[in-house]
């Protein structure tokens, strides 16, 4: 699909529209970041749950919901494709690409290598400058590639760590100054947990397992040559689940996860008194201030900076919840539901999806309905591929 930039503009202009009443009440804030994308959950079980997977079964997506699950993982090996068209009801062409997979080492079956590469796209946009010159086709773009690495210290936890590239190009520059360098990098890593135990509870045997990871701690994107410095989503994410049988190869499972950007806010002109001199120059103190900082000081600073005091630290925590229903581990049926506070963003929507799983292949999709109306985000669908690859090792060794 080919759009002008005003297209875009008027397009992002209906978007704030939405919000203006709360930016009116001087409350709307989100906490900006670079490489947006991220954040953005690759796979469709995940996706069916809510955005739900700091504690959940391992699989071969843990790598961006919580690595040290690789350790715990059933099988040797498996990788995953996915693919999401993202803000479907606004254009066609913006997507996100992901593979993903993991592979266990040694005979003790208590580490794993694991890895995974995602590329986003932004469409393909038409510059139109309006004074009859040459239009420029952009194809701005997000890319990101990580390793890891996880053990179990014990029989019930684990750990692990993954080491990131990330680059993202906007496909925009100084033609005028002979700038081509339109592109930023950015290198960051995760640190995670990940416990699990089977109590019993009656007469049935029950699994309770919780998880945390703390992903892309790292260096700032400096987009404009570094004129332009951003903070990559670093983000601190808490979860539980439990799982119970219902009958013989029926089971449920209940989980919840919090998350929460370890990134400080942008100050805002509102804040401050922009009528007079000294409001102005505190102003762009306080700017240049934020320019400067670090990301590691931003993670200490995420937790006391908000305009709002304790309040509105608590609103920068989203919530998701979610339950997955498994038939003999062939076939699942899933649920649930994001919830963002409506002054940070205010991504709120329910999640359904399903799973057919054979010794080889699983096969997920899922659907996203969004609370508001004019979301971008509504109707979004997922489908992800996960292959087994000890299950393919078994049937060609039959042969």
């Amino acid at each position: 699909m080919k759009t002008t930039l005003r297209y875009i503009l008027a397009a992002a202009i209906c978007l704030a529209a939405s919000t203006a009443a709360l930016a009116q009440k001087n409350e709307f804030n989100p906490v900006q970041t670079g490489v947006t994308s991220l954040n953005i959950a690759p796979d469709a079980r995940g996706a069916a749950m809510g955005d739900l997977g700091a504690a959940t079964e391992p699989d071969a997506y843990s790598q961006y919901w919580n690595p040290s699950k690789y350790a715990f993982a059933y099988s040797n090996a498996a990788v995953s494709l996915s693919y999401t068209p993202w803000m479907r009801k606004l254009v066609n062409d913006i997507f996100l690409a992901d593979v993903a997979g993991y592979w266990k080492l040694g005979s003790g079956d208590n580490q794993a290598l694991s890895a995974s590469l995602r590329y986003f796209s932004l469409g393909e946009f038409v510059s139109n400058s309006g004074d009859g010159a040459a239009a420029e086709s952009l194809n701005p773009y997000e890319m990101a590639f990580d390793i890891g690495y996880s053990r179990k210290l014990s029989e019930k936890y684990s750990m692990g760590v993954v080491f990131r590239y990330s680059y993202t190009d906007l496909g925009f520059s100084d033609s005028y100054a002979g700038d081509n360098n339109t592109g930023a990098s950015a290198f960051s890593a995760d640190i995670s947990g990940y416990f699990t135990t089977y109590p019993i509870i009656g007469r049935n045997e029950c699994q309770w397992s919780w998880g945390w990871n703390i992903s892309n701690v790292g260096s700032k994107v400096n987009l404009q040559n570094g004129e332009n410095p951003a903070f990559l989503p670093t983000n601190l994410k808490i979860g539980t689940s439990f799982t119970f049988p219902l009958a013989d190869y029926h089971n449920l499972m209940l989980g919840l996860d919090l998350n929460k950007l370890l990134v400080p806010t942008r100050p805002r002109e509102s804040d401050y008194d922009m009528n007079s001199t000294e409001g102005q120059q505190q102003y762009l103190d306080a700017m240049q201030d934020w320019r400067d900082m670090s990301s590691i000081t931003g993670i200490f600073k995420s937790f006391s900076d908000a305009p709002g005091g304790m309040k509105e630290e608590l609103r920068e925590i989203s919530v998701s919840l979610g339950a997955e229903y498994s038939y003999n581990n062939q076939f699942f049926a899933r649920a649930g539901y994001y919830y963002e506070n409506e002054f940070k963003g205010g991504r709120n929507y329910f999640a359904v999806g399903a799973g057919f799983a054979l010794n080889v292949l699983r096969l997920d999709a899922s659907y996203m309905m969004a609370t508001a109306q004019n979301s971008p985000l509504d109707q979004t669908l997922r489908f992800s591929l996960t292959f087994d690859m000890e299950g393919l090792k078994d049937i060609f060794g039959r042969r």
